[in-house]
């Protein structure tokens, strides 16, 4: 009878026991402390002089684009030729071999890479590969993240659609994908604080059958992250949802459910990538177009005939020239098929490209610093709704599309989109076709295996295929997973062009100072997840404190430095013209209504290869992709602080004026714009609207002559008449 007793209290007490560590590790699991990215402080912290003034760190030079270019033509088979030549006449001569040709020879060694495309795989197939201290090339035909990698969600994303799927599906693909991009996540993150961010992200709850099912989806996404997690996901009650995101429809919001993504800036983060691949050896040039591709007697690829378009821009000749390599790389994006092409005419197509529009809209459209989700639009597709730069990205559309260099956003997506953010903000926001700052199209580069069975199914991930020739292509996947398909894209590199990895003994302190030794961990194997870029090693959130006090900027362009540049804002601030006034003390803005000044200019040229305004309006500054308007407005003072660094005669500068303007048009510009001269800019009559553009394009309704609360005249008299007028008696 004991027995018994004892087993039927000891048997709830197990339960009990159980049931509340199995609690208290959820609770821990959901609140424990985390490290938050960006959250810490500086790796290298600012350094004070005796009299307890800063002393900003002095950062290493990356060579110059002409510097870049001679190492280029050092690869070249013509200039071999011409050493050989000067070599054997040498030796007919003198019996002696010039010493001024053997210091060439050592330097024209072929490059170990060639890859024909800037933007983010490329970028990141080139930093990959240096740190593995391989010697790399890359050649832009037009900017650094000119393409699709400049015209993304701005997400750094698992995606929570994608495990959706996983599990609705039994999907374990799908599954991989997401649990690889939320790795991924953590390593964005943290290599480049200054330049990612995470965000908080509403998914509302319509009814109250939903609230389980998105709850468990977002506790099933932060457990798959794992220790690569940012903050837990949380539930809001309608009234803290509608405190939270106060333009929320009230009438079909229930609550809410909040998880966390990352976010960054696109463009910037592409930008880093190449700069700081160039700081660790690569030969990295933009504007180098692609002729056509080289082989030897056997048929293999060893390198490419390529042509600067600069020279062209100036009114020169571009004489063509020849990079040669040991192998090469196709990460061209959209484009991929055309280097394909050139391997192979008759190769079969395997890029599948879809449009993506995203809209501007004002920041007053959403809090500062949450986003918002809709998974259930009109036709299903899923709708961003984010904080970005100090305005609003919505989006984003999926369409099949032409590939073309500078794609326009239609009409019809721009008023789909418009229409789908009708549905969940409140009523009393008019959403309006004029509140439209900027509207961009992107081309995502769907790919097609073209060894699989079923070859008109696309990849869901990124797909690497070697042509007979040996072109390695690497196409598809997403930003967020930039650097694990750099990673396997080296790693089948190294082996089938029989590659020799070793470590990288020489790096410049890309820190500035001596704390940091960035070549310590680069054994030669594959150290990205820990290579931190260009700027991330002295940011910290209150640096831009730092800046204020040294240089007397103002407060936002002084923390919009810092989150684009990171430690390089003390270089950006130093390029800064003096404002003559007592504060600001530096940073002329060239928009008054962003904080982007001319410091930021002048770095572009000399420390991230700009060569033309929309180089530094669209992927420098980000001020075309929020505000084309407010870009083209710019533009003057743009084209004269370039023209004064780069030397532009008067022809120079107009090409930069049409080609600027057109490019604008892909951002959104009014149609009415693209014949604008400099000088209707200046006079301000750009800024005027006809009575069918106001309604497109203007941000505001036209006034009334006068409010009637602000009328003297009381209501039913006759301003015609006088006051005392039988008449208004």
């Amino acid at each position: 009878m004991s027995v018994r007793t004892s087993r039927g209290f000891a048997r709830p007490l197990v339960y009990a026991v159980g049931a509340t560590v199995v609690g208290c590790g959820f609770l821990y699991v959901s609140y424990r402390p985390r490290n938050i990215p960006g959250s810490d402080p500086a790796v290298v912290p600012p350094t004070f002089a005796e009299d307890g003034t800063i002393a900003p760190p002095r950062f290493p030079l990356i060579k110059s684009r002409a510097e870049q270019i001679a190492d280029l033509k050092r690869s070249s088979s013509v200039r071999q030729a011409v050493e050989n030549s000067a070599g054997a006449l040498g030796k007919l001569f003198g019996g002696k071999e010039d010493s001024n040709h053997k210091e060439l020879s050592g330097t024209a060694e072929p490059y170990d890479l060639l890859i024909i495309g800037g933007g983010a795989t490329g970028a990141g197939i080139a930093l990959d590969a240096a740190t593995r201290g391989l010697k790399v090339a890359v050649v832009e035909r037009d900017d650094f993240s000119s393409g699709t990698s400049s015209k993304s969600t701005k997400l750094v994303h698992g995606g929570v659609r994608y495990l959706e799927k996983a599990v609705w599906e039994l999907d374990y693909n799908q599954y991989k994908l997401v649990k690889e991009a939320l790795r991924e996540r953590k390593y964005f993150l943290d290599t480049a604080p200054h330049l990612s961010n995470w965000l908080p992200i509403m998914l509302p709850i319509q009814k109250w059958w939903q609230a389980p099912y998105f709850w468990m989806g977002t506790k099933a996404y932060d457990f798959l992250a794992g220790s690569e997690g940012i903050e837990s996901s949380y539930f809001l009650t309608k009234s803290k949802a509608l405190e939270a995101f106060p333009m929320l429809k009230r009438s079909n919001v229930v609550g809410a459910l909040v998880y966390y993504d990352g976010a960054h800036n696109d463009s910037r983060m592409n930008v880093s990538l190449a700069m700081t691949a160039a700081l660790y050896g690569s030969t990295v040039i933009n504007h180098m177009e692609v002729t056509g591709l080289e082989k030897d007697c056997n048929g293999n690829l060893n390198g490419a005939r390529v042509k600067d378009l600069v020279q062209e821009k100036n009114g020169e000749k571009a004489a063509e020239f020849t990079i040669r390599a040991k192998g090469v790389i196709n990460a061209t994006g959209p484009f991929t098929d055309s280097i394909r092409k050139m391997d192979d005419k008759l190769v079969d197509e395997i890029v599948a490209p879809s449009s993506g529009v995203h809209v501007i809209l004002p920041g007053y459209y959403s809090p500062a610093n949450m986003g918002l989700i809709d998974p259930s639009t009109s036709d299903g597709r899923v709708i961003f709704f984010l904080p970005w730069q100090g305005n609003t990205i919505a989006g984003t559309t999926d369409a099949p599309t032409a590939i073309s260099q500078n794609p326009i956003a239609g009409e019809e997506e721009i008023n789909w989109i418009l229409s789908e953010i009708r549905g969940y903000l409140a009523p009393d926001i008019n959403v309006r076709r004029g509140d439209v700052l900027a509207a961009w199209s992107g081309i995502r580069p769907l790919v097609r295996d073209p060894k699989a069975k079923n070859t008109e199914s696309l990849v869901r991930n990124h797909l690497i295929t070697v042509s007979d020739s040996g072109l390695l292509t690497c196409a598809g996947g997403k930003w967020t997973t930039y650097r694990q398909m750099a990673e396997e894209t080296v790693d089948e590199a190294i082996k089938l062009y029989g590659l020799q990895t070793r470590p990288v003994l020489q790096v410049p302190r890309i820190s500035g100072t001596e704390m940091i030794d960035d070549a310590a961990a680069l054994d030669g194997t594959c150290q990205t997840h820990q290579v931190r870029l260009i700027g991330a090693h002295g940011y910290s959130k209150t640096l831009f404190i730092n800046l204020i006090q040294h240089f007397g900027v103002e407060t936002d362009v002084a923390k919009h430095l810092v989150e684009s540049y990171g430690d390089r804002a003390w270089t950006v601030a130093a390029l800064s013209s003096p404002t003559d006034m007592r504060f600001p003390v530096r940073g002329l803005r060239i928009s008054a209504l962003y904080p982007f000044v001319d410091g930021e200019v002048r770095y572009a040229i000399r420390h991230e290869y700009a060569q033309t305004a929309v180089d530094v309006l669209a992927r420098r500054t980000r001020l075309a992709f929020l505000n084309a308007q407010a870009a083209l407005e710019a533009l003057p003072l743009v084209i004269d602080l370039m023209a004064k660094e780069l030397n532009w005669d008067d022809k120079r500068r107009y090409i930069e004026w049409r080609d600027t303007v057109q490019f604008l048009a892909s951002m959104g510009l009014a149609k009415s714009k693209l014949n604008v001269t400099r000088k209707d800019v200046e006079s301000g009559m750009a800024a005027k609207y006809d009575e069918h553009e106001m309604k497109l394009y203007s941000r505001y309704d036209r006034p009334a002559d006068k409010i009637e609360s602000d009328s003297k005249i009381e209501s039913g008299q006759s301003p015609m008449l006088g006051v005392e007028s039988p008449a208004n008696k």
